[in-house]
């Protein structure tokens, strides 16, 4: 089995606690389907927010899908002038037999324009 990353993203449409979650639960419970995964198949989980992001932790949403025992870390988002705003970014690492190629990377609604080279 090798380990494997694979890429999500999801812009909020407005930061509210809520909101973040149901959307972070969205994002991850995607990137386990499309890539057929379970939780027992996730090595740890990388979140990151915009600065514009305050009303709770990308994190918490993947606590209350059942995902206890995965390290999860979040991280500000750089402040990047003209940048997508209200976004919140994934990196997971993954154990999977899936070739690197088939890997897929989940990036919902808007933030679909953040990597047009993937397809969905």
């Amino acid at each position: 089995m090798a380990v494997r990353a694979v890429r999500g993203a999801v812009q909020l449409e407005r930061d509210e606690a809520g909101h973040m979650d149901e959307q972070v639960s969205e994002l991850l419970t995607a990137i386990l389907e499309r890539n057929e995964l379970t939780t027992e198949d996730l090595i740890s989980i990388w979140f990151t927010a915009t600065p514009d992001l305050h009303s709770d932790f990308p994190a918490a949403a993947a606590r209350k899908l059942g995902i206890v025992d995965v390290p999860l870390i979040c991280a500000q988002e750089l402040d990047i002038e003209g940048a997508m705003p209200r976004v919140v970014r994934v990196l997971a690492h993954i154990e999977s037999d899936l070739p690197r190629s088939e890997v897929a990377h989940v990036y919902l609604g808007a933030a679909g324009a953040l990597r047009k080279d993937i397809a969905q």
